[in-house]
């Protein structure tokens, strides 16, 4: 196994899991530093926000005692995304959460309300784009991070995340429009 100096090591390196099933926890906390990112992304595009962080330590938990059932070591970061998405959606059938509302804004939205808007236009979007979307915007991912942690091809990153940006822009125009016109009926 190569030496554990810092978390962008891990990409791709079997070694570190092949390490942390063995029992090294160090290895894992590696693993846990690389890839926790994309885990909260994929989350942040499920689950209100404030559970999000909980449900982070709640996915590595459950890969940590489910590592020795990994048949591939190199299909971890596709493994533990498909974790996160099990548990987004355990968690999102648990607390049987109501949509989040369309017009979540204020009359005078400040930028708490904005982002707010705009993670509830992302978490409306089909799974592909929601994804993508969340792990480029939220978490600043690049595509070709997000085409290796999520087992995607560059090619679809790109274009999930052009089809989602177009998406996007739609809701939001859509919903300043709403937003603009109930404003002005108030006047």
């Amino acid at each position: 196994m190569p030496p554990i100096s810092s978390a962008s090591a891990a990409l791709c390196d079997p070694g570190f899991v092949v390490a942390a099933r063995a029992g090294d926890r160090e290895a894992f906390g590696v693993l846990y530093e690389h890839y926790a990112r994309m885990v909260h992304g994929v989350l942040a595009a499920r689950v209100p926000c404030d559970q999000v962080d909980d449900l982070v330590q709640e996915v590595f938990l459950a890969a940590l005692q489910r590592l020795a059932t990994l048949r591939a070591p190199a299909a971890f970061p596709g493994w533990l995304a498909a974790i996160a998405r099990n548990r987004a959606l355990d968690r999102l059938r648990e607390t049987a959460a109501d949509p989040l509302p369309a017009d979540i804004c204020s009359p005078d939205p400040g930028p708490e309300e904005d982002a707010g808007a705009v993670l509830a236009a992302i978490q409306s979007l089909p799974d592909a784009y929601r994804e993508t979307l969340t792990l480029r915007l939220v978490e600043g991912m690049t595509g070709p991070e997000i085409a290796a942690e999520c087992g995607l091809t560059p090619a679809s990153v790109r274009v999930n995340l052009h089809r989602g940006l177009r998406l996007l822009r739609a809701k939001l125009d859509a919903h300043r429009t709403r937003h603009e016109g109930g404003r002005r009926d108030e006047e």
